[in-house]
């Protein structure tokens, strides 16, 4: 049973890392050429849609990832003990609990922005500037999208931490700190792209 939940929870954290987080990071930065305006937006998302295999790409690399840690997650945050107070105190267990809220948070949006662009390009609709221009300028939906991106990358940021330890790179409390380091960086970068898209396609520049 030990070794399953130690297997488990080194899937869950690569899972998370790679592909997840590294479709985030792709499609956040892609996103971020509507700041460059509504000509540069349309062609990255032209050329994205027209990648060879896109959408065996999407449900091999993107969604079933994306569900299997979703799934593999509730497992663990429901059944399997891991509030370790004793090991690493105050600040790392509060970013345990702030990892399982934004992960609800995450998985709610998913689905639902998953609903409003590919859904609804399956439909019909053209997956344009124009398409999230018309979700965006909504205040409803602005501020959704807002902490739902907060939540993302925090959520990939942290992550990113027990990628490392879980993984044996980052063992010793000096390791460690340095990676908390980064996980900051990570998060204020990421967090400033997609908020910067958001609010060029909420309110404009």
């Amino acid at each position: 049973m030990e070794h399953r939940e130690y297997f488990n929870r080194r899937l869950h954290s690569l899972l998370g890392v790679v592909p997840i987080g590294l479709f985030v990071v792709q499609h956040l930065v892609v996103n971020h050429f509507a700041v460059y305006g509504e000509e540069s937006f349309n062609k990255a998302a032209n050329f994205m849609a027209s990648l060879p295999f896109v959408i065996a790409l999407e449900v091999f690399v993107i969604y079933l990832p994306i569900l299997f840690h979703a799934v593999l997650g509730v497992y663990i945050a429901l059944w399997v003990p891991s509030y370790n107070n004793k090991s690493y105190g105050f600040f790392r267990n509060w970013m345990y609990t702030l990892q399982r809220i934004t992960g609800i948070i995450t998985l709610i949006f998913i689905a639902w922005h998953v609903w409003q662009t590919r859904v609804q390009v399956a439909l019909g609709a053209e997956l344009d500037y124009a398409l999230m221009e018309n979700i965006l300028t909504q205040p409803f939906f602005f501020w959704f999208y807002i902490i739902s991106i907060i939540a993302v990358v925090f959520h990939l940021a942290n992550g990113l931490w027990s990628f490392c330890v879980h993984w044996g790179i980052a063992q010793s409390p000096r390791s460690q700190k340095i990676v908390t380091y980064l996980s900051v960086i990570v998060f204020f970068v990421v967090s400033y792209i997609g908020i910067r898209t958001i609010i060029q396609f909420g309110i404009g520049a």
